[in-house]
């Protein structure tokens, strides 16, 4: 099938991240090479970052194709459940951040997978622990309106969980969420989420959907397998 949002790519990482190989120039010629009309640079950023100004004016010197938008992002990590994320003060001229599950938010702050895991078999019920997760996406959204939710649900797998276990109740209320805050949810080609399931609660919500590789290298951008299989599947659902 035929999808309008595989014509963008809205999270491509360059050499501003440092586990990325390309740079923004080699970005634009391979989003203008797949046909894309849209391109959203992005790079990763902590509460220490300084060189979003040096980003903003490299994104402003390239020279970009006819018919192709470059827009610009950063990409930061949920810290908690209160939905405050690890970003620096950001200067006029980011179009979206990223708002990212690197790790998982605990209620006292950030817990790498391992961590979650011993939690859990020490007694942490998982509906608790899905609980936190979903209060912390939809706290996020609502601190920091009209930004993208980078890879949602990525975490999941890494701690034993899987979107399945979310149930309807918490799904309908992040995709509520989405669509009353503004926020773009990404249907990430690298990571293969947020599932058919979650997807077919944002077409409810009437939540803004796009596609993306989350490339760190030029030769992915544009390029969709999983994403495509991800669309076709939600709208034979």
């Amino acid at each position: 099938m035929s999808h309008a949002a595989l014509l963008g790519d809205h999270h491509v990482h360059s050499t501003f991240s440092d586990d990325a190989v390309s740079t923004l120039a080699e970005n634009v010629a391979a989003a203008a090479a797949a046909g894309l009309n849209t391109l959203r640079l992005v790079d990763h950023v902590r509460q220490s970052t300084t060189w979003v100004p040096e980003y903003l004016t490299a994104v402003r010197g390239l020279s970009v194709p006819e018919g192709l938008t470059v827009l610009t992002g950063v990409e930061a990590k949920i810290l908690d459940a209160s939905g405050e994320l690890d970003i620096p003060a950001l200067p006029t001229g980011i179009d979206r951040i990223l708002i990212a599950d690197h790790q998982f938010p605990g209620i006292d702050g950030p817990l790498g997978p391992t961590a979650v895991r011993e939690r859990m078999a020490s007694g942490w019920a998982a509906d608790d622990v899905l609980d936190v997760l979903v209060t912390a996406l939809i706290a996020s959204m609502r601190r920091h309106p009209g930004n993208q939710l980078a890879h949602c649900f990525s975490i999941l797998p890494k701690i034993g969980l899987s979107e399945d276990d979310l149930g309807d109740e918490r799904i309908d209320a992040w995709a509520r969420a989405a669509a009353e805050t503004d926020t773009l949810v990404e249907v990430n080609e690298k990571w293969g989420c947020p599932g058919i399931r979650s997807l077919a609660a944002l077409r409810r919500a009437e939540a803004g959907i796009v596609a993306s590789t989350d490339s760190h290298v030029a030769s992915d951008v544009g390029r969709y397998s999983r994403v495509i299989a991800l669309l076709d599947a939600e709208d034979g659902s």
